[in-house]
């Protein structure tokens, strides 16, 4: 069985300098240009022009990371609410713009609610309905326009919160996301499972995969081999899914995506 093919995260002068690598194989590949309000509330129109003409004949899977900053997707202020669906609309417009098939969006769970969901009886039931009520109509935008949103754990706890969440919007346009070092802090620090553990609770509902190392202190963002995440395990439960999820270096220091593949390489573990 040949070994996966492993994409990254990148900026637009990452993809300037990593375009060869991400063509040699169509890569998976996150763009990471388009998230932020000040991109969003602009013209991006130049930026997905110069993009589309750096990916010239690239047929690999194309996605970008949605827009995530000072807000949650479980807000249950409606004012803020329509506002968060604003912003999945704008990602989605630039889904659309370029062509990309994926989107990643960011679980609303926190540490506090890990330890308070269940303080009171209608605290899940409510988050979920926030939720519903901030990304509803982006889910259904999505089905319609062939781009599936994916819910990357953030500082997630139990796996299953996030699974239960998706699920309660029976779309295929909503499926999970793994960040493998975000995986890897809540384990550290809170008393989460391992990283290979959130993968197989994942199972087929999973899309796609952040990987980063850490050391179960902060979120790291490092080359693959500087942590402490036990990436044998984490990729053994990886090949045992139904499903082929993308698979994406997120890294701090683009730098380290040479020696990041060096790793996996020398592991039997991707190319």
């Amino acid at each position: 069985m040949s070994l996966p093919v492993i994409g990254a995260a990148l900026g637009t002068a990452g993809l300037e300098t990593w375009r060869d690598w991400i063509l040699e194989k169509n890569r998976d590949l996150e763009l990471q240009a388009f998230h932020t309000a000040a991109v969003l509330d602009g013209d991006w129109s130049a930026e997905v022009a110069h993009t589309r003409k750096l990916l010239d004949g690239y047929t690999g899977r194309l996605g970008i990371h949605g827009p995530f900053w000072g807000f949650t997707i479980g807000t249950s202020d409606p004012e803020v609410q329509k506002i968060v669906a604003r912003r999945m609309d704008q990602g989605l417009d630039v889904c659309a713009a370029l062509g990309a098939t994926q989107m990643v969006i960011h679980s609303p769970y926190s540490t506090w609610d890990y330890n308070n969901l269940d303080n009171f009886p209608d605290n899940r039931r409510n988050l979920m309905d926030n939720v519903h009520a901030c990304i509803r109509a982006a889910v259904k935008r999505a089905e319609d326009q062939g781009v599936t949103l994916v819910m990357e754990n953030i500082e997630d706890i139990d796996p299953m919160d996030r699974q239960r969440l998706v699920e309660s919007f029976a779309s295929t346009a909503l499926k999970l996301s793994i960040d493998t070092g975000h995986a890897e802090y809540a384990h550290g620090r809170t008393g989460a499972p391992p990283v290979d553990y959130f993968v197989t609770a994942a199972g087929d509902m999973l899309d796609h995969i952040h990987l980063q190392d850490a050391e179960g202190y902060a979120d790291r963002h490092w080359a693959l081999g500087e942590g402490t995440i036990r990436w044998t395990a984490v990729f053994r439960a990886i090949a045992a899914l139904n499903v082929k999820p993308r698979l994406i270096l997120e890294l701090r220091d683009k730098a380290g995506i040479g020696p990041s593949m060096d790793y996996l390489e020398r592991m039997g573990l991707g190319q």
